[in-house]
């Protein structure tokens, strides 16, 4: 199916956030989830002729991102920026307070926060994101439980515009 240039910017620019979201989830710096995400345009225009289905625009988009921000987080490796650099944490503050839910997942380890992110923000199912990220229906699930786990205790009894979590 054929797209015009457009067509093309227009399923970008409505999805761009949802693109960014997914990168920032596994890139610790929004300035390398927007790399990953103009890389990720990129790489949708080049290979534009692979998606044979309009409507499955959002999840192809957002898997390129994805991809993308892995590939960069292998390139670059982890950085640490000299503003997170502190003394070492007292053993009460060895659990991150939180306060509020999207601080909540930025704090967990990548590997489940970019489930999290697709799972509850993208409404993408555990067979995409399986796709998505190339692993196994069970890892996904696995991960989305120690997340809502680790969610939960980090959140523990905190007000909100949710409530109280108990």
């Amino acid at each position: 199916m054929e797209w015009t240039r457009e067509e093309f910017a227009a399923a970008v620019t409505e999805h761009s956030h949802r693109m960014y979201r997914a990168a920032r989830s596994v890139l610790d710096s929004g300035a390398d989830a927007e790399d990953a995400v103009g890389q990720a345009v990129l790489q949708a225009w080049q290979s534009l002729d692979k998606l044979r289905d309009k409507d499955a625009v959002r999840p192809w988009l957002v898997k390129i991102a994805v991809n993308c921000a892995y590939a960069l987080r292998r390139k670059r490796g982890r950085v640490v920026y000299l503003e997170d650099l502190e003394q070492e944490p007292a053993a009460a503050e060895l659990l991150p307070r939180c306060d509020g839910l999207w601080e909540a997942v930025c704090a967990l380890p990548p590997e489940r926060r970019v489930v999290v992110t697709l799972f509850y923000y993208e409404d993408m199912g555990v067979e995409q994101i399986a796709k998505c990220l190339g692993v196994p229906r069970g890892t996904v699930k696995s991960r989305l439980s120690r997340a809502r786990k680790q969610l939960k205790e980090m959140l523990q009894g905190q007000e909100g515009a949710y409530g109280t979590i108990r």
